[in-house]
């Protein structure tokens, strides 16, 4: 039996820092798990700048609200949905990925989730699990599935090589240089045909 487990960001919808880097004039904030490895240090410098620029959640949502799906993502999900069971397991947060699951038509999504004081201010964040995406792969498979993963960041990259198959989407040139052995794809049609391959 086989499971599909795709990341979120950059995947299927924009990188929602970029877009709030953009929206709220402050580059520092466009550093995404494709330039940062650890995630930890990653949140760390994001939520830094988030008080020091005194901003929080409820900006952030603003910006999401704005944001679309890629175009033919949620056409690829649906065919995708229709053939086999797919999980998104994104190191985002509930408070950001709900709206843009239901411009996707609510398929299942695994992330973490925020801290958020009374006055919106993001004050930390909650894992689900160490290695998320990686320990989840490894899960679905000690149930009796065959994962079949694709990503285009560092955090991806466990859960890729980890699966039956796996593939990098939309990824850097970079981690495409540094993983010649991942097949690489930019097109949803591209990654649609290699994963009905591995089905």
């Amino acid at each position: 039996m086989n499971i599909v487990c795709l990341d979120m960001e950059g995947v299927l919808v924009p990188e929602i820092w970029i877009a709030f880097a953009e929206a709220s004039g402050i580059p520092e904030l466009r550093r995404t798990t494709r330039d940062e490895p650890d995630y930890d240090k990653l949140m760390a410098y994001r939520l830094g700048i988030l008080k020091e620029h005194g901003l929080g959640l409820r900006e952030i949502q603003a910006t999401i609200a704005k944001i679309d799906p890629l175009p033919g993502a949620k056409a690829f999900l649906d065919e995708l949905r229709s053939l086999t069971q797919v999980i998104i397991l994104s190191d985002t947060f509930e408070q950001f990925a709900k709206p843009l699951m239901e411009k996707l038509c609510w398929p299942t999504i695994f992330c973490n989730t925020l801290e958020v004081a009374e006055s919106g201010e993001i004050t930390g964040y909650q894992m689900r699990c160490e290695k998320s995406k990686l320990t989840t792969v490894k899960a679905l498979q000690s149930i009796g599935f065959d994962t079949i993963a694709a990503g285009d960041s560092f955090n991806d990259l466990g859960m890729i090589q980890a699966s039956k198959a796996g593939f990098l989407f939309k990824s850097t040139e970079q981690i495409k240089k540094d993983y010649p052995q991942l097949p690489a794809y930019e097109e949803f049609d591209e990654l649609l045909s290699a994963i009905k391959a591995a089905l």
